[in-house]
């Protein structure tokens, strides 16, 4: 496994794959891999000729008040999981590297940023869509891996590539969670033993609301007070959000007529955690059965 850190070095490795006709894939992270990472690399090893896992602290994603200086950086386990997993290459810029001086370019997605994450933590979405914006143009993959827990920022990151015009396919992996429910994430680590005690409860929340939809549940806001219920019995837990979105646009719905994303946030103590899962409306699929019935009729 090689380990690149210059981005005109990274481009230049790429570059000459590309002439041989190689799929390069690549998994975008911010380094303190578990087994989410695992996961999406594995689906970049079987879908890809060679596979590129960027570990980059991506500094302007983060807020000032933000937990940027403490982000976990275990770099030597990193680079130990990557090599046992079969990567090519670790990606590893520095902050001076990928903004150098005199750096002012930002790339915003503003309709599918702005609420939810983009309204929680104002400057996150436009470092997200800038970084990877410049990673795609360094690396320049045929494929990359994100993971579903990050709902908001794969739509994000569709809607980038799609309105920029890079022939990259963006590949979705399932939410890899612990045995009790609770997603797996970076920052997972910092929380105490109480509250990772407490922790799954945000994860049943969130069962609750999709299991009241296919149960025929139609009030979108009903189901946030259903799930709204199953947190409140635990007052350590503070809800950020908890909404039903329609999935591409991530607007929230008032009426549940179609499959829909529940997205929530939540802190426990000093940490954030973010998780979503889907929902198919049964009162949809009625209307739908109705609606292809009348026009038989």
């Amino acid at each position: 496994m090689k380990t690149i850190r210059s981005p005109s070095a990274m481009t230049t490795w790429s570059d000459q794959l590309h002439r041989e006709g190689v799929v390069i894939g690549l998994v975008p992270t911010m380094g303190a891999l578990h087994d989410g990472h695992r996961a999406l690399i594995r689906t970049g090893r079987r879908q890809c000729d060679a596979l590129v896992v960027s570990i980059f602290v991506n500094p302007t994603q983060f807020a000032p008040t933000e937990d940027l200086a403490s982000y976990p950086r275990p770099i030597e386990q990193d680079r130990e999981l990557c090599r046992t997993e079969g990567v090519d290459v670790c990606f590893e810029p520095a902050a001076g590297a990928m903004y150098p001086k005199g750096f002012q370019t930002l790339v915003t997605v503003p309709a599918i940023a702005r609420r939810w994450e983009g309204q929680s933590r104002p400057h996150h979405f436009a470092g997200v869509a800038t970084v990877v914006t410049k990673l795609f143009n360094v690396v320049r993959p045929g494929l990359a891996f994100f993971g579903q827990k990050d709902y908001q920022q794969c739509g994000v990151v569709r809607q980038l590539v799609k309105d920029l015009n890079f022939p990259i396919r963006i590949v979705v992996c399932p939410t890899v969670r612990e045995q009790d429910g609770l997603a797996m994430s970076s920052r997972n680590v910092f929380l105490s033993t109480e509250d990772r005690r407490i922790a799954p409860i945000f994860f049943h929340a969130l069962q609750a609301g999709r299991q009241a939809i296919e149960n025929g549940l139609s009030e979108a806001a009903s189901v946030e007070a259903l799930m709204r219920k199953v947190i409140g019995g635990e007052p350590a837990i503070r809800i950020d959000y908890l909404a039903v979105c329609d999935p591409t646009t991530l607007e929230p719905l008032i009426n549940i007529d179609r499959p829909a994303v529940i997205l929530g946030a939540v802190r426990l103590g000093s940490v954030r955690l973010i998780d979503n899962v889907h929902a198919r409306s049964t009162h949809g699929s009625r209307q739908h059965r109705q609606g292809l019935a009348a026009r038989e009729d």
